[in-house]
C-alpha cells in the first residue's frame, strides 16, 4: 500500500506550502508512530518528536528512551521529553480539585485536562527550534483536535496545525498496513479494539465493544480498577487533608504521604483495587457526537468527593449555593478545549477566592466500589455543635425560631389569603 502516494493524489497539499520543520506530540501509539515517517514522505518536513511524561501508569513500566530510539528510527530530527507531573498537578488538577470539575457530572476531565499543557509544549518546543508547524494524531470526530487547535492557536497564531488522521482521512487498517509494509514497529495494545488514553488523573477508553451502550463494560477494558465484585472484602480507610482547597497530604495504614503527585499516585492504587472509579459515562462531544465513554480515575473519584464535603462544612449556605453554578461552568470550558479563553481567569478568580477557608481533613471507606464520607474536620468549620445540639445546655434560643417562621412565611401566608379571597369573589359571582 502506498499510503503516502494516496494522501498525494487526494489532498491539497498547497495549504502545507513553507512547512519544512514540524513538532509531533509523540505517544508512541499507532497514529503517531506511522506520522512521523509519513509527514516526512508527504511533505518532505523534518520532524520532531515530543513526549511528555503526565504520571501515566503505563509509561512507569515502559522504557521511554527506547520511545525516543523508536521515534528517531522512524526518522525523527531529534525527539524531546519532559516530566510535567508537578507541573500537571499543580498547574492544572489542582485548579480542577477547586473548581469540583465534573463533565456533565460524570467526568473528571482527565484527558481534557492534558490537552492544553501539551499544546503549551509543542508551542514552546516550535518557537524553540524554528519549526513551522505542529502535529497531533486527533481524528475529526473527537474532542482533543478542539482543545489542541484551539490552545495552539491562542498561543501561536503564526504556527500551521496538522493533524493526519482527520485531514488526510487516516483509516486505522490502513495505517495497520503500511506501519508493517514500512518497518513501522506499534505497540501489541494497537492490536486490541480499545482505543485508550491516560494521565495521573485518570484513564479513557473507547472503541470495540464499548461502541455498544447496551453492552456492558467487559472487564478487559480495564486496567486501573479491580471490578468491584472483586474487590478486597475488608474495606479500606483513608484521611485526606487539604489546605485551600488543594490535596496536601493522605494517610492510611498508619502511612502519611504528602506531595500533590504522591497522593494522586497512591490514591489510583489504593482506590483502584478497591473498585472505586469506574465511570461508565454516556457523553455529549464538542462536535455534537453522543459517545459512550469509559473512564477509570480513583483518585479522582475519592479527592473530587472529599472536597466536595469539606467545602459543604466551611462555606456559607448562599456559597454552597452559586459555587456548583461556577463549577460547572468551569469544567464545560475544559472539556470544550477553552482553557486560555478570558473566561477561565474570572472563575479561577471566583473559585480561589472561595477556597481560602477549605482547608482540614475528610475520612473516607472505600469498599467494593464505593468511597463513603466517614468524618470531617476543619478549623474553618461552620458547624457549631453548641447551637446544632438538641441536647440540654445549647446555646440556640428555640422560642426565638417563632418570630423568624412568622418572617419568613409571611409571603406564602399573604399569597394563600389572595387566594382565599378569589374563591371567595368566584363563588359570589356563581
Amino acid at each position: 500500500m502506498d499510503l503516502a502516494g494516496k494522501i498525494k493524489g487526494s489532498v491539497d497539499l498547497g495549504e502545507y506550502d513553507g512547512v519544512n520543520k514540524v513538532v509531533l506530540a509523540y505517544s508512541g501509539g499507532l497514529d503517531t508512530s506511522v506520522m512521523v515517517k509519513l509527514i516526512k514522505e508527504v511533505l518532505g518536513a523534518e520532524v520532531i518528536t515530543l513526549t511528555l511524561d503526565f504520571g501515566r501508569a503505563e509509561y512507569a513500566n515502559s522504557d521511554l528512551k527506547g520511545m525516543e530510539k523508536k521515534a528517531l528510527a522512524m526518522g525523527a530530527k531529534a525527539h524531546k521529553f519532559f516530566d510535567v507531573r508537578e507541573e500537571f498537578f499543580s498547574g492544572y488538577i489542582a485548579k480542577a480539585v477547586k473548581a469540583n470539575s465534573l463533565y456533565q457530572g460524570e467526568y473528571p476531565n482527565s484527558t481534557a485536562l492534558g490537552r492544553p499543557l501539551i499544546a503549551k509544549y509543542l508551542v514552546a518546543v516550535a518557537e524553540h527550534e524554528g519549526a513551522d508547524a505542529v502535529a497531533h494524531g486527533s481524528t475529526g470526530k473527537g474532542n482533543d483536535q478542539v482543545r489542541f487547535d484551539v490552545s495552539v492557536a491562542a498561543l501561536n497564531p503564526g504556527l500551521k496545525i496538522i493533524a493526519p488522521v482527520r485531514d488526510w482521512e487516516l483509516e486505522r487498517d490502513e495505517e495497520i498496513a503500511w506501519a508493517a509494509e514500512n518497518g513501522i514497529p506499534v505497540p501489541a495494545s494497537s492490536s486490541k479494539p480499545y482505543s485508550v488514553d491516560a494521565n495521573m488523573w485518570g484513564r479513557s477508553c473507547e472503541c470495540g465493544i464499548l461502541e455498544k451502550p447496551f453492552e456492558e463494560v467487559p472487564e478487559d477494558a480495564l486496567e486501573w480498577v479491580t471490578p468491584p465484585e472483586k474487590a478486597p472484602d475488608e474495606p479500606m480507610k483513608v484521611k485526606l487533608w487539604f489546605e485551600k482547597g488543594v490535596p496536601s497530604a493522605l494517610e492510611f495504614d498508619g502511612v502519611k504521604i504528602t506531595g500533590g503527585v504522591n497522593i494522586v499516585g497512591a490514591l489510583n492504587d489504593i482506590a483502584g483495587k478497591n473498585g472505586v472509579g469506574i465511570i461508565d459515562h454516556m457523553e455529549d462531544r464538542v462536535v455534537g457526537l453522543k459517545s459512550r465513554e469509559v473512564y477509570e480515575c480513583p483518585a479522582a473519584t475519592v479527592i473530587l468527593k472529599a472536597h466536595k464535603d469539606l467545602e459543604k462544612y466551611v462555606l456559607t449556605r448562599e456559597e454552597n449555593d452559586f459555587k456548583p453554578a461556577v463549577d460547572k461552568l468551569w469544567g464545560e470550558c475544559v472539556y470544550r478545549g477553552l482553557w486560555h479563553n478570558p473566561i477561565m481567569k474570572e472563575l479561577d478568580a471566583f473559585v480561589d477566592a472561595s477556597q481560602e477557608k477549605v482547608s482540614g481533613w475528610v475520612a473516607l471507606k472505600l469498599y467494593k466500589g464505593a468511597a463513603q464520607v466517614l468524618a470531617r474536620d476543619s478549623p474553618n468549620a461552620l458547624y457549631d455543635p453548641n447551637l446544632a445540639s438538641y441536647n440540654a445546655g445549647s446555646k440556640f434560643c428555640q422560642k426565638d425560631a417563632q418570630g423568624f417562621i412568622k418572617l419568613y412565611g409571611l409571603n406564602t401566608v399573604m399569597a394563600g389569603k389572595v387566594a382565599e379571597k378569589a374563591k371567595e369573589k368566584a363563588a359570589v359571582i356563581v
